[in-house]
């Protein structure tokens, strides 16, 4: 078959088969426009999940008669000044979006330029372009899209339900309306009730409510800020503390240079900087805003431009590892699951009272058959058979008031020691309520900050066994034990072969005290059998130490003593990252004495 040229029609659906993927991808084009065009305002409309009918008006600059004639046909456009595609600061510049949307459905455009004395307007139908006629529009431009894919009947039968697709519209607008917190968003459709998004001021204040309407006051309430800035590279925005969290990276809403992407190397920082925070399972909430020169990122990598590439990469990286995990550790306390919200949901009032004058005798649980009269029984005898009702037993360990002094420690962040309960809890009291410590999830980010601390410093401390512990496994766990023998070494556990199916363990690690040994390498060798060379040494030797610091630490139903629990207390206030142990769990929950009195119907 003979080389020959395609028909302009032709191309310019090949073209639209790249930038015109479905509904939501013709919104995202338009609403860049809009963008770039300078609009304060721009309101978005769908029918039909977008294939029936779209929508877009701003009051941007709008267009002149000419301009508006060449939009329509492919690579115009009037956002590169020159030919230098390392300098792009617009989110749109390919000139294909209007060709391509013509090309395959019913196209109006609406505009008019504060030059004209009135606006302009153009259509086109499946690639054919009609004669431009004066119109009417006050200022900006109205582009409306109808019958989508009418030209390409085959892309129909790919596209979901009208609810899939007006919520992939949906999902764009809001990406875009977070970049832009300056700009009002209205979103409507047959699908849904109108959203509008106001405009918010300028500044770190303006964004967080932006995030906050578009994601929730959930998100709002755990909000930290994050900022981190070298070589004119600045990573910027808000993420959740850990207590909030989502099944998926969903939530997880990334920029470069006030454009959405997916981009790999960002979201395996984001991952990287919360792996001492949250369960391997569970994925934070954020949004990140990275700018930086346009020469050192490429946009031009994708049709869809979704994806970036940096020359960079690693300092973006660092960048934004380094903002994350420094705003977490800022926000030590709010890391944890310290609202009081989801612990006061669980209870439950122990009856509900009924209008009027109540009698317990009409409860349900109230006894059938006659209760005995008391009539002439001595008092001491019936207070001992309504004591021993009551009489569930004594705590683990009590610290009252008259046998333990207290002074100022209510006034320290996690208070004064009162209590233990199930020789597994610690609770305190603070000057304005209470808390509730798992001592064993605490001390387990304690020993962990410490084994981090030491190796940063001078090497984890060693111990010497005097006698060598004998360690029975499978050969190919021995096997994948011993080659990370040096990775082992460095947190001071000394490990060598003791023939086929054995390790001889000859040191510990000193901060450990008397550990477990073959529980220690059981686990150890589990989590390295997930591991490959792709995952850095970094988050390897922080695997190795979450997992030592797990058996150092104390047990659950290890009854302490007074002191001991206040000490712990105390080494929790000094040590970064404290509201959660390494494995994502909170250590500790807040209660405060205005929500204890609320079940109680004191306010």
């Amino acid at each position: 078959m003979p080389v020959r040229q395609l028909p302009e029609q032709v191309v310019n659906r090949i073209a639209a088969g790249e930038v015109v993927e479905r509904p939501a991808s013709v919104v995202k084009e338009l609403v860049e426009n809009a963008i770039d065009a300078g609009a304060s305002r721009i309101d978005v409309f769908t029918d039909g999940g977008g294939r029936r009918r779209i929508g877009i008006t701003d009051d941007g600059s709008g267009m002149t008669a000419k301009d508006l004639s060449l939009a329509v046909d492919r690579h115009a456009t009037s956002k590169l000044d020159d030919e230098d595609l390392l300098q792009i600061r617009t989110l749109g510049f390919r000139g294909e979006a209007l060709p391509s949307i013509g090309s395959v459905a019913r196209l109006s455009i609406t505009t008019r330029n504060a030059s004209e004395p009135h606006a302009w307007a153009l259509s086109v139908e499946g690639g054919e372009k009609s004669e431009i006629m004066p119109a009417a529009l006050a200022h900006g431009t109205r582009v409306e899209v109808n019958d989508l894919f009418y030209a390409t009947p085959a892309r129909l039968k790919f596209l979901k339900t009208d609810r899939t697709e007006a919520e992939a519209i949906r999902e764009v607008v809001r990406r875009l309306a977070m970049a832009r917190p300056d700009i009002a968003f209205t979103l409507a459709g047959e699908e849904r009730a109108p959203v509008t998004w106001a405009a918010a001021l300028p500044g770190a204040a303006g964004r967080l409510t932006r995030l906050g309407d578009i994601l929730g006051a959930e998100f709002r309430s755990h909000a930290i800020e994050v900022h981190a800035e070298r070589d004119g590279v600045v990573v910027a925005g808000y993420a959740a503390a850990p207590a909030l969290t989502r099944a998926n990276a969903l939530g997880q809403y990334l920029f470069v240079n006030g454009r959405p992407v997916r981009d790999k190397l960002i979201l395996g920082a984001v991952r990287a900087a919360y792996s001492d925070y949250l369960p391997r399972d569970r994925h934070p909430v954020l949004a990140l805003f990275v700018t930086l020169d346009p020469r050192e990122v490429d946009a031009n990598v994708h049709p869809a431009k979704t994806e970036v590439r940096f020359r960079n990469a690693g300092l973006v990286r660092a960048l934004i590892v380094h903002g994350l995990k420094e705003g977490l550790a800022r926000e030590g306390r709010r890391t944890a699951a310290n609202s009081g919200g989801s612990a006061l949901s669980s209870f439950r009032s122990a009856f509900t009272p009924r209008p009027g004058n109540w009698d317990w005798r009409q409860s349900p649980s109230a006894p059938t058959a006659p209760l005995p009269s008391f009539e002439g029984t001595a008092a001491p005898a019936f207070a001992e058979r309504v004591q021993a009702a009551f009489d569930v037993g004594a705590p683990t360990a009590d610290v009252r008031i008259e046998t333990q002094p207290v002074g100022d420690l209510v006034d320290r962040p996690l208070g004064a020691a009162r209590t233990q309960i199930h020789e597994t809890y610690i609770v305190s009291q603070t000057r304005d309520g209470l808390i509730i410590v798992d001592q064993h999830a605490a001390h387990e980010r304690i020993v962990y900050e410490r084994l981090k601390a030491s190796l940063a410093k001078n090497g984890v401390q060693r111990q010497i066994l005097l006698i060598p512990e004998i360690v029975e496994m499978d050969e190919a766990t021995v096997e994948r034990l011993l080659a990370r023998g040096d990775e082992l070494a460095s947190f001071g556990l000394a490990i060598e072969s003791f023939g086929p199916g054995a390790v001889a363990v000859r040191e510990t690690p000193s901060l450990l005290g008397k550990a477990d040994a073959g529980g220690l390498l059981r686990d150890l060798a589990e989590h390295m059998a997930e591991w490959d060379e792709a995952l850095p040494l970094e988050r390897r030797l922080m695997h190795v130490a979450a997992t030592m610091a797990c058996h150092g630490s104390v047990r659950a139903g290890r009854r302490l003593k007074p002191e001991e629990m206040n000490a712990l207390l105390r080494e929790m206030e000094e040590t970064p990252n404290s509201g959660q142990c390494n494995h994502g769990r909170p250590t500790y929950v807040e209660l405060k004495l205005a929500d204890v009195e609320k079940l109680f119907g004191r306010r």
